[in-house]
């Protein structure tokens, strides 16, 4: 019987069949496993699945889940603190590549300094400066978590986790 091995190849997240956080049943983002094996602070030797899902839910523990098991890493797994997971925090950092918090932003909206940070950010971007799939613990460019948080109340979590034009 040939391989089986090209069909792994060829599936996708969304194809897999386990797309909800089994902890909180909120649907997961697609990352790449990557960014799971940059942010870990555990054995890669734990890293078994395929795929892994992002947790955005404040409330819920989980940061990565696999699509294609029940295996599950939480906040006290990674690296970083998770901008989703600790919506309380101004020392969070929402954008991890170029190092502003929370409270930077929240202080950043206030003064009317917002689209001085998106510019600057934007401009880290086209200059290649960006590595989201790796810092970032959703695996996605985190433009969008600023651009919201800077529009958002100060105690309100946005995720906007879509691509904003990052090349990570």
């Amino acid at each position: 019987m040939p391989s089986q091995g090209w069909l792994e190849k060829e599936m996708t997240m969304s194809e897999l069949p386990t797309a909800h956080c089994p902890r909180c049943a909120h649907a997961g983002l697609s990352l790449d496993t990557v960014t799971v094996k940059a942010l870990l602070a555990r054995s890669l030797a734990d890293v078994t699945a395929r795929a892994y899902r992002f947790c955005p839910t404040p409330t819920c523990p989980v940061v990565y889940f696999a699509g294609d098991s029940d295996q599950t890493f939480g906040t006290r797994d990674v690296r970083e603190v998770v901008y989703q997971k600790a919506p309380d925090d101004p020392a969070v950092f929402v954008c991890y590549c170029f190092r502003y918090t929370r409270g930077q932003l929240a202080a950043a909206a206030h003064q009317g300094a917002g689209q001085a940070i998106i510019a600057a950010i934007t401009a880290g971007i086209k200059a290649g400066a960006c590595a989201c799939d790796l810092r970032n613990p959703q695996g996605a460019c985190c433009l969008g978590n600023v651009r919201a948080r800077l529009h958002a109340p100060p105690n309100q979590t946005e995720d906007a986790s879509a691509a904003d034009g990052c090349s990570g």
